[in-house]
């Protein structure tokens, strides 16, 4: 036993775990510009995502926030390359380190995927096989990306377990998932999503199927990988209090368009455009009492049927008669960029105190 024990130890020594990457504010690590995404082709084309544009840095955690139907995950498919049929890009570029990967298919696109960009999805059951043990599927995905021997993997496949915080992990690497807890399968998931050491992360509602004590403790985890790998990562979630824990900046999209991109503190508390500010106002605060939670009124329009100016304006109470005209362009104000005719003044909204 204390044999096996020294030489998992000394597996263990010798992984190519890889060292925090630097920061590089001058190369984005990821990039979107004037990505538009749409459902079918020529005339029966419905655009979904309009002309999206950000960029993201090393170490550095996006946030894509909206209503379900905003064209959050579409815009996450596009930048990790598993986007099918009917949905397509049919506009814009996604960059990484600068060179066009949105155009890459076939083994170009698989050593991308997976190898560069990782993914974690909203269902740890839906991304792990239940007929393999949580250990032989770290050791696929670790020799599918990277030449090493089968032990090699596995001692890499533990070191994985224990990094994003699974006990006992030579032992738990041969248990299948139905084994582990909703909270230990998603550490799992992100396991599975590091097997490469990626540049960047996509991770598309990591926590909304977690009770709150567990979402807690894996924010905490994605934030230390990220900050401690220096990865970049995107975050897509429709909950504004994950947001406020750890993004550094984020992009608040409406019917498929940006309606407001900047810090993330500074968007929350102190929203410039009214959607942003009505998504704020629909928190409950702590030792306040409502009968009901203020709700912007309407819907969200379906693809297909924007109104022909802004999307928001039939549900915006400051919207003017120039807001039917067309749709308004991102604008620079005060360090954020913000697409609206008519922005709330700089400084804190009322209603928006839910996270201070």
């Amino acid at each position: 036993m204390t044999k096996g024990r020294e030489t998992m130890q000394a597996h263990r020594q010798t992984l190519d775990t890889p060292a925090p990457r630097p920061v590089a504010a001058e190369a984005p690590a990821l990039e979107a510009r004037g990505l538009s995404i749409a459902l079918g082709a020529g005339v029966m084309a419905t655009p979904v995502v309009h002309d999206v544009s950000f960029s993201l840095r090393r170490g550095e955690i996006l946030g894509l926030v909206g209503e379900s139907g905003a064209g959050k995950s579409l815009i996450g498919a596009a930048l990790t390359g598993i986007m099918r049929d009917p949905a397509r890009v049919s506009g814009g570029a996604v960059l990484l380190d600068g060179g066009r990967i949105d155009q890459l298919s076939g083994r170009a696109l698989r050593a991308v995927r997976g190898r560069r960009i990782g993914t974690i999805f909203q269902d740890p059951l839906t991304s792990l096989n239940p007929l393999m043990t949580i250990g032989a599927q770290l050791v696929e995905t670790i020799r599918s990306h990277k030449a090493m021997t089968r032990r090699a993997a596995r001692a890499r496949a533990v070191a994985l377990l224990e990094e994003v915080g699974i006990p006992d992990a030579p032992v738990r690497q041969g248990q299948y998932p139905h084994q582990f807890s909703g909270g230990m399968r998603q550490r799992a998931v992100i396991a599975l999503a590091l097997c490469a050491d990626p540049d960047v992360i996509v991770a598309d509602e990591p926590t909304t199927a977690l009770d709150v004590s567990v979402q807690a403790q894996i924010l905490e985890l994605l934030v230390a990988l990220c900050r401690g790998r220096g990865m970049a990562m995107i975050l897509i979630t429709h909950d504004m209090g994950v947001i406020s824990r750890v993004a550094d900046r984020v992009a608040v999209l409406y019917a498929g368009r940006i309606a407001e991109l900047g810090g993330a503190r500074e968007v929350m508390h102190a929203p410039m455009h009214p959607y942003t500010r009505g998504l704020m106002r629909c928190i409950p605060r702590i030792g306040v009492m409502a009968e009901t939670l203020p709700q912007i009124e309407g819907a969200m329009p379906r693809p297909g049927e924007l109104p022909p100016g802004c999307a928001f304006a039939p549900r915006c109470r400051s919207a003017g008669s120039d807001c039917s005209a067309a749709p308004p362009p991102l604008r620079d104000a005060d360090g954020r960029t913000v697409a609206c005719l008519h922005p709330l003044p700089r400084g804190p909204q009322p209603g928006t105190e839910a996270l201070s």
